[in-house]
């Protein structure tokens, strides 16, 4: 078993429902769940002008290889409505792999640990909720001490359902 945390986020909709279904999916497609973050509030990162979004950091246990993750991951993302219409644009969920174990992956579809999540408050403030302790196999700090050297001065929330 692999331990793996998943970013997902959703601007669409009813955003809440949206990450309890991709949550449900990933139960059954992907791995186990055995632990989730709080669901924070942010600002739209990237396309100022669209709508807030919700994000939540969930750490599953798999047995998949990567290219296997991430191709059952798009397909919960299509089964719940996601569009491929623009960079950064609204979408129902968006789920991105953070880290798969300690691995580092460079390929053409897939880059693991993820490129940009060390620049990401939205990111970084639930994964830090969960793993504060969690060492970035490439920068080599704890996430608690990316979150803590960030620049991104995005508006993030914990919002309680």
């Amino acid at each position: 078993m692999v331990k793996v945390y998943l970013l997902l986020g959703s601007n669409l909709g009813n955003r809440e429902n949206y990450l309890k279904q991709a949550e449900g999916c990933i139960e059954t497609e992907a791995g186990a769940v055995i632990q989730c973050s709080d669901i924070f509030e942010t600002q739209s990162w990237g396309k100022t002008d669209a709508p807030d979004y919700l994000n939540q950091v969930l750490l599953i246990e798999t047995t998949l290889p990567p290219q296997e993750l991430l191709a059952r991951l798009l397909s919960i993302e299509l089964t719940l409505g996601r569009k491929r219409e623009e960079k950064w644009g609204t979408r129902t969920i968006d789920i991105d792999i953070l880290f798969y174990g300690d691995e580092i992956i460079k390929e053409h579809n897939l880059v693991i640990p993820h490129p940009e999540m060390h620049n990401r408050r939205f990111t970084l403030e639930p994964l830090a909720q969960i793993a504060p302790d969690l060492i970035h196999p490439t920068l080599h700090q704890t996430i608690t001490e990316l979150k803590n050297n960030l620049k991104d001065k995005l508006d993030v929330k914990k919002i309680y359902f």
